[in-house]
Parts: structure tokens; C-alpha cells; sequence
């Protein structure tokens, strides 16, 4: 099996639900060994649902592969020990709480990277670590509003919407990956670690580039568009006669091609279409004319014109068409993984194709304070204090011991 990219690369993982979870499992994908460190009672997603798998719950299914779980309760003196044996022996630790838990706990970046100067440390917060906002709690929702997104989202004069998929909480776990890895090539070259503060308000803003780009250019307050595009047209969904179907023309080639495959050669003598700029501002009035014809036939069936004429077209699948999908099955973005208590469950795949050092999803996401044993064997620590720790939790799932059985 191929070396992983991140094989060697220990991260203390103190991060839960969304943003975090979602950094560190990037990074396990890669091949960090990724301890996720849950307190008493665990993650909460684990108990968000429903679905639940066999009384495990799928949110926290899917966002926490690839890592091993311990329990500690960062609160007691011995479990804030362990702590701080395995981030001396780690490399990057991320962590989600509000700004100043980790400090309250003894347990912040300026103790513990000062003294282990080579550590990352990436903190992953609502409004980041400063400002006026720092301490307010963070979700994605209120993210979404305040950057902006929320604004953009929907149709003209409809209530404001959220966009369905986690944006600003994935987006800023991803924004914080990128800022691991840029941290890890700088410690190579120099041995120094460094803090990342990255926040869901400030990566949900950096999603905005076109809207931001349209608010500087032109002074004007950008709205709603439904699923049009804000700078080429026509770039949206539109209507056949059993449903809806994607058109993205982003250049004069393509809609020209679309107008030939849809016999429309007037829709190229209207001035109101002539160039780009025309059919933005005049985007509505195009799609209904589109829209006049599409509505005479079949998505199928006009797909099978567009692909013909070369014309970027698609459709618009639910979420059981997309994994029933030839080509989304053939790039391996549906990935088995047998769990001890869940049974089969899917996987997402990894999404970037690696030649020499692809990623792999090879564990499913532990269940709670499955590998608590192996990580302190691990990291050497003390009998007595596993013990206390150990002994804890086994009066809790009753399937620990300490010292191991077959040591």
C-alpha cells in the first residue's frame, strides 16, 4: 500500500461537532494519526440525529473517521497531565472551544507551545481570537448571516435563506487544514510551530468573492439570484417538461452553441442578449425565453442535445442519484468501512486523487473512548495516572483495564 503524505504526523485533536472535526479528518485522510480527545459523555454530535446506526449517530459517523478516541476530562488534574504528556509529543493540536477555555484550563498556546516551540497549534472559533466579537459563541447559521451569504441566498423578496450544506463551518475547517499544512512546510525549514486562528465568520466571508467583487466594482448592494450566476448568463437551472436541468454558458463559444442546439437563432440577433454584460442584466427576460423552448421536452432528453452540441449542461440529482452514479462510483466517492456497533456504513471518498502518497479512509469514526488504552501505552503514561483514568471509564462502557492484559 502507498506511503500517505501525513504518515508520522501526530495531532491532538480537542476539536467537536463540525469545523473541527472536519479539519482534523482532512488531515487523518492524509495519514495523520489524529487522537481525538472527547470529554465524559463525548463529542456532541454524537448525540445529534435523528438517523442513528445501531444507536450510533450518523452526523458524527461522517466527519470522524480515520481517528482513535480517548476520554478525558480536561477539568481533573490527572487528565490535564495526560494532556500535556501527548501535546509534548504532538504536532499539531487543534481546538474549537470559545476563545480563553484552553488558558482557564492552564492548558492555552502560550504555556504549552512555549514550551514546546515546534508545536502547531490551530484554534478554530466563531469570530476568531480577537476583536469585539471574540467571545460570542459561533455557529455556522450566525455565520452565514453576518457574512453576507445568507443575503445572496434565494430569490428575489423571499425570506432570507440559509444555504442547506454547512458552509461556514466546513469552510473553515478547510481554511484551517490549509493553514496546518503551510505551518508544517514552514517547520521544516525552520523547526519553529506557530498559532493559526482562523474563524467560521471570516471563512464564510472568503466564500463571498464574487459578491464582494460585485459590491467594489459597482457600489451596488448585491441580492438574491436564485441559481443564477452573478457575472455570466445564461448560468442556472432550468425547465424542461418533467423537472429542471443545469446550464452553465460561461463564454460567447458556448452560447452560441446553445442557441444553435436549441434552434433558437433569434435568441443571437436579440440585442438585449448580443454579449455577456447584455445577458447578465438582462438575465431573466433570457431565461424565460430559454425556458419557452427547454419546456417542450425532457431534461433526459435535452442533456442528450447538449452533450451532442457541446454544450455544459448537467442535472440535478438528490442525494440518492449522486451515489448511484457511474462516474461519482468510478472516482471512489462512496467508501465501506465496517464499524464495531454501527455495522456497514458509507463513507464519503477523498476528494483529491494523489499519485504518489493518496490519502485513504481506512478506519471508520471510533466509538467513544475506544483506543483510551492504546494512546496512553502510547504515549508513556504513568501507570498510576492511566490507572485513575482507565478506571474511570471502565466503570462507565466496562471494557477497559489497566495495566493491559498482555503486557
Amino acid at each position: 500500500m502507498a506511503p500517505m503524505p501525513l504518515e508520522g504526523v501526530v495531532v491532538l485533536d480537542c476539536t467537536q461537532v463540525m469545523a473541527g472535526p472536519f479539519c482534523t479528518m482532512l488531515l487523518a485522510d492524509m495519514g495523520a494519526d489524529v487522537i481525538k480527545v472527547e470529554k465524559p459523555g463525548g463529542d456532541d454530535s454524537r448525540r445529534m440525529g435523528p438517523p442513528f446506526i445501531n444507536g450510533e449517530s450518523a452526523a458524527f459517523l461522517g466527519i470522524n473517521r480515520n481517528k482513535r478516541s480517548i476520554v478525558l476530562d480536561l477539568r481533573n488534574e490527572v487528565d490535564r497531565s495526560v494532556f500535556r504528556r501527548i501535546a509534548a509529543q504532538a504536532d499539531v493540536l487543534a481546538e474549537n472551544f470559545r476563545p480563553g477555555t484552553m488558558e482557564r484550563l492552564g492548558l492555552g498556546p502560550v504555556k504549552l507551545c512555549g514550551e514546546h516551540p515546534e508545536l502547531i497549534w490551530v484554534s478554530i472559533s466563531g469570530f476568531g481570537q480577537t476583536g469585539p466579537y471574540a467571545n460570542r459563541p459561533g455557529y455556522d447559521l450566525l455565520a452565514q448571516g453576518m457574512s453576507g451569504m445568507m443575503s445572496v441566498t434565494g430569490y428575489p423578496d423571499s425570506p432570507p435563506v440559509k444555504v442547506s450544506i454547512p458552509l461556514a463551518d466546513l469552510s473553515a475547517g478547510l481554511f484551517a487544514a490549509n493553514g496546518v499544512l503551510a505551518a508544517y512546510v514552514h517547520r521544516l525549514k525552520t523547526g519553529e510551530g506557530q498559532v493559526i486562528d482562523t474563524s467560521l465568520l471570516e471563512a464564510a466571508i472568503a466564500l463571498t468573492v464574487w459578491e464582494a467583487a460585485e459590491y467594489w466594482g459597482s457600489g451596488t448592494v448585491p441580492g438574491p439570484k436564485g441559481s443564477a450566476h452573478r457575472l455570466v448568463a445564461p448560468y442556472q437551472a432550468m425547465q424542461s417538461a418533467d423537472g429542471y436541468f443545469n446550464i452553465g454558458v460561461a463564454n460567447q463559444a458556448n452560447y452560441e452553441r446553445l442557441c444553435a442546439a436549441l434552434e433558437r437563432p433569434d435568441l443571437l440577433t436579440d440585442a438585449r442578449f448580443a454579449a455577456n454584460p447584455d445577458r447578465v442584466r438582462n438575465y431573466e427576460a433570457l431565461a424565460e425565453e430559454i425556458q419557452r423552448t427547454t419546456r417542450t421536452r425532457t431534461s433526459a432528453e435535452w442533456l442528450a442535445v447538449f452533450e451532442q452540441a457541446g454544450v455544459p449542461a448537467g442535472p440535478i440529482y438528490g442525494m440518492d442519484e449522486v451515489f448511484a452514479n457511474e462516474h461519482v462510483v468510478a472516482r471512489g466517492m462512496v467508501a465501506p468501512l465496517e464499524h464495531p456497533v454501527a455495522g456497514v456504513i458509507n463513507n464519503l471518498g477523498i476528494p483529491v486523487k494523489m499519485s504518489a502518497t493518496p490519502g485513504q479512509v481506512r478506519m471508520p469514526a471510533p466509538t467513544l473512548g475506544q483506543h483510551t488504552e492504546d494512546v496512553l501505552r502510547r504515549f508513556g503514561v504513568p501507570e498510576d495516572e492511566a490507572g485513575v483514568i482507565l478506571g474511570r471509564h471502565s466503570r462507565e462502557s466496562g471494557n477497559l483495564r489497566w495495566p493491559p492484559s498482555h503486557t
